[in-house]
């Protein structure tokens, strides 16, 4: 029986070999099946979380943008209520109007009759009155400005005030219509500007951030060294500094902000001012006009300042109100207090925070940065015109979100005096500077391109940051991987459609990635 056996299996060795190579052909061939499988599972993990990450990491990066807005924004509403004083022309309009009461009523009567004297029922004073009731006037302005009017009053030089009230009241209505209308105007400019370069800055940081964290984890440890202790100084091969994200080199370069916040608003109040002027200069404030032409002059007014085409607004030159020029860098970082005038910066430091620089007045010289600007400009704009001073002055009620059949609608023909229409823009002044419940903020940051712009230049130029350029061709200690960046780059580069103009340029080219994708996706 046993040789039976043996010569059976003799004569089926080769049918044995052949199942048992097919056998095993078969298993190694579904482990390697199986392999595959897990790995997709795990490279899709791992990608689906570094995108959440890198999703989490963009979000806080512009929360953190609103913020810092919000704080610094009173810094440029206070240089320019400083620059344009309307409300100290409205002072000197209710003084000439107490000096006229005093000429033709007895002194008891203008003690009994002054307190109200800001309601008189005259034409010319009503206008005056409604003003001040409608504009921020409070009573350590008034104080200060009686102060200062009795001080000098013994031979000194004759104050600004005295010389101001020789001015006719015309001549003070027409400074009161062009002072407030572009105060007004410049600050929603400063603020459209301030949001975008915050976006900036912020978001150049995060993303240096972010590389600075991916490449230290991803530096090899030495396997020799890797348990001892090293106490060398190893700062030439610092990750965080070969891409710019040393501690000084942030604090300087956001300190560049101050430029804007004290001349960069400045400037711009010249330059709005001639364009009110242009546009405004013959409407008399007694006159009644439509909210579609108010409408219309603003435009106009726009036109003057941003351009009137396409190409003009696209070549439009808003780096000199944002950053300073290059010889005046070192006195805008001792006026923040970034640095002292003895004290001298290193070749390192200087160099990153040139490239920062250089990177920052590159993207607001692109056609993508005027083309998010003008749809800021226009929410915003929008915002003042068609929402507070339709409500205000012209009291058209706001559109109804119901969804009934039929609905009223009002305020095509609905005229208002220019008069007051310039009380709202005096007030709604100290409304776009505020630092807390901005709303023309909230309008702002309510346009889609804004969040696409942010994410572009938050996720541009991965692929052109190599550590040998950020380390001013020092040799890098580490090189990046493809994987261990790619994902989560590609996570920001679904965000939601907007018009731009394309480019070459690498910033551009990201750019057109980004409106290449579909409508509505959002990071």
């Amino acid at each position: 029986m046993i040789q039976g056996t043996r010569r059976w299996l003799r004569r089926n060795r080769t049918n044995f070999a052949i199942g048992a190579g097919v056998l095993g052909a078969g298993y190694l061939a579904g482990q390697y099946v199986l392999g595959k499988l897990g790995e997709a599972r795990q490279r899709m993990s791992d990608d689906r979380i570094a995108k959440e990450n890198l999703r989490r990491r963009f979000e806080q990066n512009q929360e953190d943008c609103t913020f810092t807005v919000l704080a610094i924004l009173p810094t440029a509403t206070e240089n320019i209520l400083d620059a344009i004083p309307v409300e100290q022309v409205l002072e000197e309009l209710q003084r000439q109007k107490a000096e006229r009461l005093s000429r033709s009523v007895g002194p008891s009567e203008i003690a009994s009759t002054a307190p109200p004297s800001v309601a008189d029922t005259t034409e010319d004073d009503a206008r005056s009155s409604s003003l001040q009731t409608d504009s921020f006037i409070h009573a350590s302005q008034i104080a200060t400005e009686g102060d200062s009017n009795t001080g000098p009053a013994e031979g000194g030089p004759e104050p600004r005030e005295d010389r101001r009230s020789k001015k006719s009241k015309a001549q003070l209505w027409s400074e009161m219509k062009i002072s407030s209308i572009t105060r007004a105007f410049t600050l929603v400019y400063t603020l459209s500007l301030l949001t975008l370069l915050t976006r900036i800055q912020l978001n150049l940081l995060g993303r240096r951030n972010y590389l600075a964290s991916v490449v230290s984890l991803a530096a090899p440890q030495p396997t020799t060294e890797g348990s001892r202790i090293n106490l060398e100084n190893n700062d030439d091969d610092n990750f965080e500094q070969a891409y710019g994200n040393d501690f000084e080199t942030n604090r300087r370069y956001l300190s560049l902000s101050w430029w804007l916040l004290h001349k960069g608003c400045i400037d711009l109040i010249e330059k709005v001012r001639v364009a009110v002027k242009d546009v405004f200069g013959l409407v008399n404030p007694r006159e009644e006009m439509t909210l579609e032409r108010l409408s219309e002059l603003t435009l106009e007014v726009r036109k003057r300042v941003e351009g009137a085409t396409e190409e003009e607004r696209r070549t439009c030159k808003w780096l000199a109100f944002l950053l300073p020029p290059q010889d005046q860098e070192d006195y805008v970082l001792q006026e923040s207090g970034m640095t002292s005038s003895s004290e001298s910066t290193s070749p390192t430091t200087t160099a990153s925070l040139r490239r920062l620089i250089d990177e920052t007045s590159d993207l607001i010289e692109s056609p993508a940065f005027a083309h998010v600007l003008t749809q800021l400009l226009d929410a915003a704009f929008s915002h003042l015109v068609d929402v507070k001073i339709s409500q205000l002055s012209y009291k058209i009620p706001p559109i109804s979100d119901s969804n009934a059949r039929v609905q009223e609608i009002v305020g095509h023909d609905v005229k208002a005096k220019v008069a007051n229409s310039l009380a709202v823009f005096c007030r709604q002044a100290h409304s776009i500077g505020s630092g807390a419940n901005n709303e023309y903020l909230a309008a702002i940051e309510a346009v889609g391109g804004l969040e696409a712009f942010a994410a572009v230049v938050y996720s541009s130029n991965f692929e052109y940051e190599s550590p040998e350029a950020a380390a001013l061709d020092r040799p890098a200690p580490v090189q990046l991987t493809k994987p261990s960046v790619v994902p989560e780059v590609a996570a920001l580069q679904d965000v939601q459609q907007v018009d731009a103009p394309k480019s070459d340029d690498p910033f551009e080219s990201a750019w057109g990635k980004a409106l290449a994708k579909e409508d509505g996706k959002k990071i």
